[in-house]
């Protein structure tokens, strides 16, 4: 049972863990298990203070967002407004002048040549812009290097050509027309008694006026997004289990969101050469990582231990929410856990 796959696998891997698994859209299989605010010594801390997890809870989904800064690009793209094949110049010339065979396609398939990641929380605010996208290349492009900073640029291009902030472009687009009411980069405090805490960070802590004991629950985890304000195009979104799914069946079905044509663009393989999986427009595909037996499924996972899977052949979706990095980071088993809830989506 599913249940069961988490209860082996909590307090161990992630002190939380909620999952749904949906069969054609209709929820097949559901649990939630775990604490959404733990500490090392849990037994001595009074249970007021640990919260259990439900499965209305909401998590930091960290690189999950990548997925809606594309459906965002991919949505104005069907309305005419950018084209995926234009040069990052076209929208950047005083970032991407000197490099005008990079396109939006490279950025979201990541092959811009672009490193992972670039920080700059010890620039001054006004300048943290500039420094992620001024970023040099890292190598060619046409090299598959997982990016970051390739996203950020992507979120920013979505800004100009939308002609409005990110956060807005996501609800106007995504989380309003489908009615995703728990889905927000910098969510409502009045959010927070559901909102499953990620990594101690004493900096921030000490910042929000809290204990040494506290740990991050309701900004993003993120340093490079935390930096930027909290909105960013790799980073930043907080979500639930049912709104993924919700979000998910949207783009399996192929309408809702994006023209058939741009969805299907999504999340085929485009032959992109130097990874363990194929890529997609922002998506992975089979990649094993997160997909376990569902070796055709599309997805994605999120350095705070969430992912989500889709095998449209099964019609099948299989979101997983932990805190992985929660009270510490570095836990294994993140992996096995995965794949053992995928494995479960197959009895569904």
């Amino acid at each position: 049972m599913l249940e069961d796959i988490l209860r082996a696998a909590v307090p161990e891997v992630a002190s939380a863990a909620v999952a749904v698994i949906a069969v054609d859209g209709r929820t097949a299989a559901e649990a939630a298990v775990g604490e959404a605010v733990r500490y090392a010594d849990a037994s001595q801390t009074p249970a007021r203070e640990r919260p259990p997890v439900a499965l209305d809870s909401i998590f930091d989904l960290a690189s999950i967002t990548k997925l809606f800064t594309t459906v965002v690009l991919l949505s104005l793209a069907d309305d005419g407004r950018v084209s995926i094949d234009e040069p990052v110049a076209t929208w950047l010339p005083d970032h991407y002048g000197d490099r005008p065979a990079i396109t939006l396609r490279h950025l979201i398939t990541h092959t811009a040549g672009l490193p992972p990641g670039r920080r700059v929380e010890a620039e001054p605010p006004e300048r943290r812009w500039d420094t992620i996208l001024s970023t040099p290349a890292a190598g060619p492009s046409g090299t598959h290097v997982y990016s970051d900073v390739g996203m950020i640029t992507a979120g920013r291009i979505a800004e100009i050509a939308g002609d409005a902030p990110l956060d807005v472009l996501v609800r106007e687009r995504i989380t309003g027309p489908l009615g995703l009411a728990d889905t927000a980069y910098r969510p409502d405090p009045a959010w927070l008694p559901r909102i499953v805490a990620t990594e101690h960070k004493p900096e921030r802590a000490a910042r929000l006026g809290e204990s040494a004991a506290a740990c991050v629950r309701g900004e993003v985890h993120d340093e490079t997004a935390h930096a930027l304000g909290g909105v960013a195009g790799h980073a930043g979104l907080f979500s639930t289990a049912a709104d993924l799914v919700r979000f998910c069946e949207a783009l399996r079905g192929g309408g809702g969101l994006l023209s058939r044509e741009a969805a299907a663009e999504m999340t085929r393989d485009h032959g992109v050469t130097g990874s363990a999986f194929r890529q997609g427009l922002g998506v992975r595909i089979g990649d094993p990582a997160i997909v376990g037996p569902l070796v055709d499924a599309w997805g994605h996972s999120g350095f705070t231990g969430t992912s989500l899977v889709v095998d449209p052949g099964r019609r099948l979706t299989v979101v997983l929410l932990t805190n992985n990095v929660h009270p510490l980071r570095g836990r294994p088993g993140i992996r096995d856990l995965r794949h053992a809830v995928a494995a479960e989506a197959l009895l569904a």
